[in-house]
């Protein structure tokens, strides 16, 4: 089928079961490959619901300037987005985040308001000087901010996720979902997809940013994850359990995943999947873990990731 728009290349992601990784003895477990959208990142799914959201209501005019603060992904996205769309874009990150990221987004023809970070290193106050920035252009510009981490029409993007996931697993004993938390965003859409066939949602953080499950933030180097806050979407916690995951095991665990499984990915990637592994030796074979590889490695090939 010859598509009328690139936007329609968003989604329909493959499900692929890991086969040498995962002990013996323990649930099964299948990852989305998300790195398949035309960023190479599930953020796709959520920068289209945003946009086109704001377009029903009314909110966003044709030509009005777009912008937000990210880590890169939803930059990425948006910049893709608003490309095919027509709108100016400005992104506030930060050079805390991969240098392929900040590339895309220009590439794409997006404005970039680079804020110096820690030494590299992603910290809540890095986070409050990223808003700042929004909000000087929000008022010199009148641009219309996305507003990530509050914005419900996100979710409607990760919904169509979790449909595919059922699609795709029918016949399936599903257990548990998990995911690492940024905005939240994924795992309250999809969750909200799949709760009535599935036993348990998890989700995930680094450990050395445990908000979720110590209520304290702090400095990591998980891209897209743990701003040392709780997500508004999370407030009410609308999953069952979250778990603290060694980063360090997750940036080891990358290479095996790539050079064992074939699935080439970044580190939040990763740390799904080693928290899917944790929760998976803890059921039996005849279950299903299910996690989300959120973007592809290419993503992180400036870095020390791959190293």
């Amino acid at each position: 089928m010859i598509l009328t728009s690139a936007l329609q290349a968003i989604g329909n992601t493959p499900v692929v079961r890991l086969q040498r990784i995962v002990p013996d003895g323990s649930a099964q477990v299948l990852v989305k490959l998300e790195g398949g959208n035309p960023t190479g990142s599930y953020k796709d799914r959520m920068a289209l619901a945003m946009i086109e959201g704001a377009e029903r209501r009314g909110d966003l005019q044709p030509g009005q300037r777009v912008v937000e603060f990210t880590g890169g992904s939803t930059g990425s996205s948006l910049a893709f987005i608003c490309a095919v769309k027509g709108y100016p874009l400005s992104v506030v990150s930060s050079d805390a985040f991969s240098p392929e990221k900040l590339r895309t987004m220009q590439a794409f023809g997006a404005d970039l308001v680079v804020v110096p970070s820690d030494q590299g290193r992603i910290t809540p106050d890095l986070f409050v000087r990223m808003r700042h920035e929004v909000d000087q252009i929000v008022a010199s510009e009148n641009a219309f901010w996305t507003d990530q981490f509050n914005n419900p029409d996100a979710l409607d993007g990760y919904a169509i996720l979790g449909r595919e996931l059922l699609d795709q697993t029918a016949g399936t004993a599903l257990h548990t979902f998990c995911g690492a938390v940024g905005t939240g965003g994924m795992l309250v859409g999809v969750g909200r997809t799949i709760r009535p066939h599935i036993d348990r949602i998890v989700a995930l953080e680094p450990a050395s940013s445990p908000a979720l499950t110590k209520g304290f933030g702090g400095s990591h180097r998980v891209e897209g994850t743990a701003t040392g806050a709780i997500p508004p979407l999370l407030v009410d916690k609308p999953y069952d359990e979250a778990r603290a995951i060694e980063e360090t095991e997750a940036r080891d665990l990358v290479k095996a995943l790539s050079q064992q499984e074939g699935v080439f990915s970044g580190t939040s990637a990763a740390l799904n999947v080693l928290g899917a592994i944790q929760l998976a030796s803890e059921l039996s074979p005849n279950q299903t873990v299910v996690t989300v590889a959120a973007d592809t490695g290419l993503k992180y090939l400036a870095g020390d990731l791959y190293l």
